[in-house]
């Protein structure tokens, strides 16, 4: 039983990332959060996955999600402090 439950589990995590990612950007509009969101919820699929196949892939996929996860944050604060920079009025 555990064979099929834990990688429909993956799946389900997956998709329910996706929607609500896709809330949160509809809701918020605002990129930064929907990211964080679905990269959280892919984060929490690649370690369902890994806790019911512990192999060198899962290990690898689950880690190179957590350093998406924290390469796409670096560059979207990035981002926002870029724009709000360039949006401030020049000082005299």
């Amino acid at each position: 039983m555990t064979g099929t439950l834990l990688p429909q589990a993956a799946l389900w995590v997956t998709v329910l990332g996706i929607g609500a990612a896709a809330l949160a950007a509809l809701r918020l509009r605002r990129v930064r959060p929907a990211v964080t969101l679905l990269s959280d919820y892919l984060l929490a699929a690649g370690l369902i996955h890994l806790s019911g196949r512990a192999s060198w892939a899962a290990l690898a996929l689950a880690a190179g999600t957590a350093a998406l996860r924290v390469t796409l944050d670096l560059d979207l604060r990035a981002l926002a402090v870029h724009r709000r920079e360039s949006d401030a009025p020049p000082r005299d």
